[in-house]
């Protein structure tokens, strides 16, 4: 079987219109690679990992070091999908220079194809900075759960006039500074495809209806793993965590018996070994 070549930046931003877009987030080798043999053309190490996998309360405290280790995992696991690394809060706010720098440490490091920040045209100038660097950049506006406290809590996005006009422009701003896609999130259905049709590359949606040109999702959101509060965009497509606590209560059960492990499950000598050892009977 001949290798699966590397999905491209050009190639996903010709999926435009003709395609849909299928991305999920991932944060360790197996899933990576459960993810990539599926065929998902992008995988995000998102910094949602801060919350469902170090237990943090909200995304603000993971560090860039400990985006790396995740990064460098889920890319180990990839052979076709773009690996996109997620630029944690003040890896790149700071400075433009600083922002290079970490922003290139996902690629040079993580082992990852571009990166994503979050942001509108406070942001533009380091968009187009990374990308004259030669960094390929995910835009993502609308919820952005890096400044979620400003925005008010975990809210939809554009519902007035006036902040549906501002993500707008901001959607403009992001691709004309030379992102090669935009998540939008929380966003309402009919502003997202209106921002589709004006911006001349895809749009990726999470919670923003469907006329966007590819939809992503929090992979343990997906699975059913996480029984926290779930969004109303949210599908499960499976119920992983009640499956894992009946299959670790029938182990515990079974060990507490002494049903497992079985004979089928254990290693024996050989009669000469059992007879040098005197176990023979």
């Amino acid at each position: 079987m001949a290798p699966l070549s590397k999905l491209t930046v050009p190639e996903l931003q010709q999926k435009k219109g003709k395609e849909k877009i299928v991305a999920l987030t991932a944060y360790d080798v197996i899933w990576a690679r459960l993810l990539d043999e599926a065929g998902l053309d992008l995988i995000l190490v998102g910094d949602s990992l801060a919350m469902l996998v170090l237990g943090y309360e909200n995304t603000l405290p993971v560090t860039l070091e400990e985006m790396l280790i995740f990064a460098r995992a889920v890319s180990r696991g990839v052979r076709r999908a773009l690996v996109v690394g997620d630029m944690p809060f003040l890896s790149y706010q700071v400075s433009r220079e600083e922002a290079i720098r970490n922003a290139g440490r996902f690629l040079k490091e993580g082992g990852c194809d571009a990166v994503k920040v979050e942001g509108g045209e406070e942001v533009a100038e380091t968009v187009a900075a990374l990308v004259r660097a030669g960094i390929p950049v995910l835009g993502h506006i609308g919820l952005t759960p890096q400044k979620a406290t400003m925005l008010g809590g975990f809210k939809v996005q554009g519902k007035d006039l006036a902040s549906a006009q501002k993500l707008l422009t901001d959607a403009h701003l992001i691709a004309e500074a030379g992102a090669f896609a935009l998540v939008l999130e929380c966003v309402p259905a009919e502003l997202a495809q209106k921002i589709t049709e004006e911006i001349n590359i895809p749009t990726i949606g999470i919670g923003a209806g469907p006329f966007c040109d590819g939809q992503i999702l929090v992979l343990p959101d997906l699975l059913g793993l996480f029984e926290g509060f779930r969004p109303k965009f949210v599908k499960a497509y499976a119920s992983l965590a009640q499956e894992g606590r009946r299959a670790i209560k029938a182990y515990l059960e079974e060990v507490k018996k002494g049903l497992f492990p079985g004979k089928e499950h254990s290693f024996t000598l050989s009669e000469e070994v059992k007879k040098a050892l005197g176990l023979s009977k």
